[in-house]
């Protein structure tokens, strides 16, 4: 006979990141929810669905802050037109723009491979979209995409010229930089020098060089090894004329390399400043609050494994939970428990209920992982000091 028990409800703040390939942080903290509800009203829930400065962070700002999200006529990485959306603060003082959402390399995935003549010139007319608005902040989110040009697509579209030694534009993407003669700043509006730029990265990466853009994430978009070397020199050439410009060029900063080095041209003309994607989307939605006022915290992403715990969203979760228990659950577990416990995590769980290959872990994230949750926190409520002996529905 099931015995009432007069606890306090255990509040639970679940901060997930996706699982990538299978469901939406905001889809994890809906299965992780599912499970919990089995259990009964013993919990107080506060849901924050949470991103590393990739794909999904405007949606989870968006949430979280309530943001409006505006959606503008553009291009996507090829000059195609396309449909895209970002966030923009109720007050116009702020705007978080993914690169992904017009730049993106999904977005260009039924074309062939087009690694030289991508181009982030789509992103640029979002964000001359929210400076039109009178933003005082641009916060972009590296992660996701389809370029290598150094963002001159991104100044392109708010009126920096790159020219060749006959004075004439060159054509989009990083496979004409290595043509670069001169560039020319004066169609830049004199009020984008004062807008505050923050980049969100979870890369360590130098804008070149063996452990460059190029040729670390070149592959992944498309270039062939010749195609690499040739985006490789287009941004030792972009970074060596504007220096000669007299612009600040610092390729060996760590995450100068996100996004096919877009960071290279940004912090040149504008000193954006590279930060933690994962420590950014989590100070705008609010993160440290939320946790101070739980008991418990419940992270998760597609795997668990060192670098999760290298500026990645569990890591960042762990290191900012306020002191609160940390749990992770996740599709698969390769971490040590010594290690995890080290870096702030109590226990982390794989959903996976025995061998499983990586398509049906997918197929059945949302089952497993509520599954996964109703088991954990059965344990937790077990354990739980109560007035009164306890037994589960």
């Amino acid at each position: 006979m099931a015995v009432i028990d007069s606890s306090p409800p255990l509040h639970v703040l679940l901060a997930p990141d996706s699982f990538k390939g299978s469901l939406s942080a905001r889809g994890v903290c809906e299965a992780m929810s599912a499970g919990l509800d089995r259990l009964g009203p013993r919990f107080e829930l506060t849901r924050m669905p949470l991103a590393d400065g990739g794909e999904g962070s405007v949606d989870v700002i968006v949430a979280a802050r309530g943001h409006d999200l505006r959606t503008v006529s553009t291009a996507d990485a090829l000059g195609r037109p396309v449909r895209a959306s970002y966030a923009l603060s109720k007050d116009h003082r702020s705007a978080v723009v993914e690169i992904a959402a017009a730049s993106g390399l999904p977005g260009i995935a039924d074309l062939p491979a087009a690694a030289l003549s991508a181009s982030t010139e789509g992103t640029g007319v979002l964000i001359r979209d929210a400076l039109d608005h009178g933003v005082e902040e641009v916060v972009l989110c590296l992660g996701g995409s389809a370029t290598t040009d150094g963002g001159t697509g991104i100044l392109r579209s708010l009126g920096a010229r790159f020219l060749d030694s006959q004075g004439r534009d060159l054509q989009p993407g990083g496979g004409a930089l290595q043509n670069l003669a001169t560039v020319d700043f004066s169609g830049l509006a004199p009020g984008l020098r004062r807008v505050r730029w923050r980049l969100a990265t979870d890369v360590t990466s130098p804008a070149w060089g063996p452990t460059g853009a190029a040729h670390v994430f070149g592959p992944q978009k498309g270039a062939s090894p010749d195609d690499v070397e040739a985006l490789d020199r287009g941004l030792q050439r972009l970074g060596h004329v504007l220096s000669a410009a007299g612009l600040p060029v610092t390729p060996q900063l760590p995450g100068m390399g996100a996004a096919g080095a877009t960071p290279l041209g940004l912090f040149a003309v504008f000193e954006a400043r590279i930060e933690s994607g994962a420590r950014m989307v989590m100070e705008l939605a609010g993160f440290s609050d939320a946790a101070a006022r739980a008991d418990l915290v419940v992270t998760g992403e597609g795997r668990f494994d060192d670098q999760s715990l290298q500026g990645k969203v569990v890591g960042e979760v762990a290191r900012q939970a306020a002191g609160r228990p940390v749990l992770v659950i996740a599709g698969s577990v390769d971490v040590e428990p010594e290690q995890a416990y080290r870096a702030g995590v109590a226990a982390a769980f794989s959903i996976a209920p025995g061998p499983a290959s990586l398509r049906s872990l997918c197929a059945e994230a949302s089952d497993l992982i509520a599954r996964t949750s109703y088991d954990v926190f059965a344990a937790v409520l077990a354990g739980r000091p109560s007035p009164h002996p306890q037994s589960l529905p």
